[in-house]
């Protein structure tokens, strides 16, 4: 069966971090389209595991990597340790730094198993603040990251060298797709308060109709958010169609306010009139981030297809439902 024009039926495939926001809608649609689907996960459960061989191991062990790797043509690799919480409170990176070596466990797996592709989800994190325009692919290593992004930027843009030594290294390997996405969100998402980022946030207290709304910031940053299911798109289709190392962003291609955001979100679920109250004094992150897509609409024919408006829909229908299930 094709997805998004890429055939994946028969095809062994390797999704990492499966339980994570896009691990587990990439698994979903890989199965639905007949793909033979090895998936791992670490310290949260697979939820939705019929048709696919789910391995428990921790890919920080390059024995454990080279053994879910074996035999896989195409690996995803959605998995990363941290979190919203982690980007405020460990700015000085250091334990950003077991993303790194996981990632360089699994592309040295994907290497010794003859893996054809490798497809990584990078971050825009990893980018200069550039507030003024949209950040293309060639601004990466042009300054240094947001200081409130300082670690994990850095251990992002680590990884990315690591690719980029391996391929001119002569020594083979897999095909290798980086995607820089914007701000992800969608179903199965992280919804827990210590972690989640705005989005999860922001639909957890406005389904609990929490008065005051209280919302960190002043309301005016601006952000791009891109619904999951158009990250996955995207995967399939760099898996499909990048030969060598090829480097895209991912984002909805316009950017809202948080305030938008809230009052959207608001509508869609009803609210009606809520204490709506903005503190500027709590942590926040970059005034303003956008990117341009131009790379990945030219070279994977890809555009984003989902509004903020129906992405946020779904999503707050999802969170529901599962509210609704944990309680019944």
């Amino acid at each position: 069966m094709s997805l998004g024009g890429v055939e994946v039926a028969g095809r062994r495939v390797l999704v990492t971090g499966a339980a994570g926001l896009v691990g587990a809608n990439l698994v979903a649609a890989l199965r639905a389209g007949g793909a033979r689907v090895r998936a791992t996960v670490h310290r949260k459960p697979l939820t939705a595991a019929e048709g696919i061989e789910v391995v428990s191991c921790d890919l920080l062990d390059p024995a454990a990597a080279r053994a879910v790797v074996d035999g896989c043509e195409w690996v995803f690799h959605c998995a990363a340790l941290g979190g919203a919480a982690a980007t405020f409170q460990q700015a000085g990176g250091l334990e950003y730094l077991a993303n790194f070596d996981m990632d360089r466990a699994v592309l040295a797996a994907c290497t010794a198993a003859g893996a054809a592709k490798l497809v990584w989800l990078g971050s825009t994190t990893a980018y200069p603040p550039c507030m003024d325009r949209p950040v293309t692919e060639e601004d990466l290593l042009t300054g240094e990251p947001f200081e409130k992004y300082y670690g994990v930027g850095w251990c992002k843009r680590f990884t990315e060298v690591l690719f980029r030594l391996h391929a001119r290294s002569g020594r083979g390997g897999p095909s290798i797709a980086v995607l820089r996405p914007t701000a992800v969100y969608g179903p199965h998402d992280d919804f827990e308060p210590a972690s989640s980022h705005v989005i999860p946030a922001l639909i957890r207290r406005v389904v609990a109709r929490e008065q005051p709304l209280e919302v960190w910031g002043t309301g005016e940053e601006r952000r791009d958010f891109i619904y999951v299911d158009d990250v996955v798109r995207a995967m399939l289709l760099a898996a499909g169609r990048v030969v060598g190392l090829e480097t895209f962003n991912l984002g909805a291609g316009r950017t809202c306010t948080i305030r938008e955001l809230v009052e959207t979100l608001v509508r869609i679920d009803g609210f009606g009139e809520p204490d709506l109250r903005f503190r500027a004094d709590r942590p926040t992150t970059i005034p303003s981030r956008s990117v341009s897509v131009e790379r990945a609409a030219g070279g994977l024919g890809w555009v984003p297809g989902v509004s903020l408006e129906e992405g946020l829909a779904r999503t707050v229908a999802w969170y529901r439902s599962r509210e609704a299930g944990l309680h019944s």
